[in-house]
């Protein structure tokens, strides 16, 4: 006989009724407490049957548990609510770390240093009055050697203010506290102040070729150099012009130049290239771009390029030519001296407001080591100064350095203020 072990008879589950809901019956009536509760009376309880186990094993109860030696966990007590709730930890680990939204707190700040940051920033904004109010405090609160910033900014601000009254009297007052001796007045400064009136200068855009069709650029320098009014002309952007511009170019920066009038040309030298090479020795042709040349070469060539051009002048035209003269024109680079060669700083004047000194570029490509000259510049607010750190950091990064050369105290501190001492070596006279 074969038995199955795997096959199984399918065994089917018995039906069961369909659940119905149960009816709901009333709640039974609430009896007082102190009623009878009559307990239904049964027979005699029948004894129980006796269980039985399949394990004989009998379950022992659980020995009784130790005393734990652990000491007992201390009750957590509720934390505060409110101010007390915030602790310093707390700040420091959940603070972001990003650079906009973190702040620098420097507890170590230098008292003297943030006086002399507020009157920098005073000046720089024109509120000439509150940077000396602040000043001749500043000068009585800091005394001796400790304080001689402030007694030079002091200095340079009755300089630039013309009031020599207060600045001899502020110098025997230095020489008694600090012990040494005072700054002088410089005429230089003075001239420098007083030549801008507290104005900007003016500025003419000559660009492309200029022909009499466009001489609007030469009409306007023209009215003012008439009115004696500081120029600044930007040259960079010229390719060059005909003969009538250049004519009338060349009379009215002879005749600036006769009068010592603050015209200062800028990117010239690119223009005074292609004009050089357009003029050949022994053809008699463009005259007025001839004395035009000369001219130029007279403000920002050496004088032994000057009088080459000049002995080609008169050959060509069998004329004499001009002489060369040795001045400085106003506002622009020292034109060069008989006995060496030009100065090769370029040179800054008056009051620089918003400034975005497009044509330093050509200056600081030229030169190896370019020369700022600040030691006619009597202000600088701070977008020209940002203006200016912008210029000359990526020369910083290509390693050049580049020097600013004879600030006035107050425009130096302003320029390390904003960072330009890193970008450029800030050449200081010393007091």
């Amino acid at each position: 006989m074969v038995f199955s072990f795997f096959k199984k008879q399918p065994n089917k589950m018995p039906e069961r009724p369909a659940a119905r809901p149960r009816p709901v019956e009333p709640p039974p009536e609430a009896k007082p407490l102190d009623a009878a509760v009559e307990m239904p009376v049964k027979g005699p309880a029948e004894p129980l049957p006796d269980l039985e186990f399949s394990s004989a094993t009998p379950i022992a109860p659980p020995p009784p548990r130790a005393p734990s030696k652990q000491p007992a966990a201390p009750v957590a007590t509720p934390e505060p609510v409110g101010d007390d709730a915030f602790s310093i930890d707390d700040f420091d680990s959940d603070f972001t770390n990003s650079s906009v939204m973190g702040i620098d707190v420097d507890h170590d700040v230098d008292p003297l240093q943030s006086c002399v940051e507020q009157v920098v920033v005073l000046y720089a904004n024109g509120q000439d009055a509150a940077a000396r109010s602040l000043l001749e405090t500043f000068v009585r609160s800091y005394r001796g050697l400790e304080g001689k910033r402030f007694w030079m900014l002091l200095f340079d601000l009755l300089q630039i203010s013309g009031d020599r009254a207060a600045f001899e009297k502020l110098g025997v007052e230095y020489a008694e506290t600090c012990e040494s001796s005072p700054p002088t007045w410089s005429r230089a400064v003075t001239a420098a102040a007083s030549a801008t009136g507290g104005r900007a200068v003016n500025k003419i855009f000559l660009q492309g070729v200029l022909t009499s069709e466009s001489a609007l650029p030469v009409d306007e320098l023209a009215r003012l150099i008439a009115q004696k009014a500081d120029v600044s002309v930007d040259c960079a952007k010229l390719i060059g012009c005909d003969d009538e511009i250049a004519a009338q170019l060349a009379d009215l920066l002879l005749r600036a130049r006769k009068q010592r009038l603050a015209v200062s040309l800028l990117g010239a030298d690119a223009f005074m290239e292609r004009l050089n090479e357009r003029l050949v020795a022994g053809e008699a042709m463009h005259e007025p771009a001839w004395c035009l040349l000369l001219e130029l070469l007279q403000r920002h060539g050496t004088q032994d390029r000057f009088e080459e051009r000049a002995v080609d002048y008169a050959v060509t035209f069998e004329r004499s030519p001009p002489s060369w003269e040795t001045v400085k024109a106003a506002g622009g680079k020292a034109a060069a001296a008989s006995q060496g060669p030009a100065d090769d700083a370029y040179y800054l004047v008056g009051e620089l407001k918003a400034c975005r000194f497009e044509d330093l570029h050509q200056i600081l490509e030229r030169y190896s080591h370019p020369i700022l000259d600040f030691s006619q510049v009597t202000r600088l607010d701070f977008i020209s100064a940002g203006q200016l750190v912008n210029r000359l950091a990526p020369i910083k990064a290509a390693g050049r350095e580049v020097v600013i050369r004879s600030p006035n105290h107050l425009v130096a501190e302003l320029m390390a203020v904003v960072g330009l001492n890193k970008q450029a070596r800030i050449i200081v006279p010393k007091s």
